[in-house]
């Protein structure tokens, strides 16, 4: 399976079906209660809406189980929020929820032509989205003297700048400074061969733990 991805930023595009309107919006969540709070809002935003169809996905942790749910709001059963959610499925979204707002346009689609729709929309609106890519990393940690915090920072910047990889604030104590990078697992090695090469084999990484976090793609 592939790592899940997840919205940088909430997103809603527009698809016209034969008249009818299909708003569809993605927002990043983690809970059911937003989800529920996001619908609301849809609901009164837009009350002269025919349906508004909904999906949301949650990734499993340590504080909650798996959520997968959907809802057709009165469409055919199995047309709107099924599809929905099996695009975001396919998509490898996770911690999101959607909802399409549908305004009916006089004309019926069928129930092939709704899967169709509903299908596009969420679809439409996942390209149209800034995805990043939930990963697990590693918290690599270089001790140094104070007075070498300023090369060693430099350094390690550098690095992590070629690969992608995140710095955090340095740590000042009496006798030491910390630096901490969150590093992709594959990139171990080659950091502690860089920081050996900076600091002539006088400075070693450690891993003090992991961590998840959301990256660019």
């Amino acid at each position: 399976m592939s790592a899940p991805l997840v919205l940088a930023a909430d997103v809603e595009t527009e698809l016209v079906e034969k008249k009818s309107r299909f708003l569809t919006r993605l927002h990043r969540v983690s809970e059911v209660g937003q989800a529920d709070a996001l619908l609301r809002a849809a609901r009164a935003e837009h009350p002269g809406a025919r349906h508004h169809c909904t999906a949301l996905v949650l990734e499993e942790t340590a504080e909650r189980a798996e959520v997968h749910r959907s809802n057709d709001d009165g469409e055919p059963s199995g047309t709107a929020g099924m599809p929905m959610l099996q695009s975001l499925l396919h998509a490898d979204l996770v911690d999101v929820f959607a909802v399409v707002i549908r305004y009916f346009g006089g004309v019926k689609l069928g129930a092939g032509g709704l899967v169709r729709a509903y299908t596009a929309g969420v679809e439409r609106a996942v390209a149209a989205a800034t995805l990043l890519r939930r990963t697990e990393l590693l918290e690599a940690r270089i001790e140094v003297p104070p007075a070498e915090a300023g090369i060693a920072e430099n350094a390690v910047r550098v690095w992590a700048a070629s690969r992608g990889a995140a710095v955090e604030p340095t740590a000042y104590g009496a006798r030491a400074a910390l630096l901490t990078v969150l590093v992709d697992p594959s990139d171990l090695e080659d950091l502690r061969e860089d920081t050996a090469r900076w600091s002539a084999g006088r400075r070693t990484v450690e891993v003090t733990g992991r961590r998840t976090a959301d990256v660019p793609l």
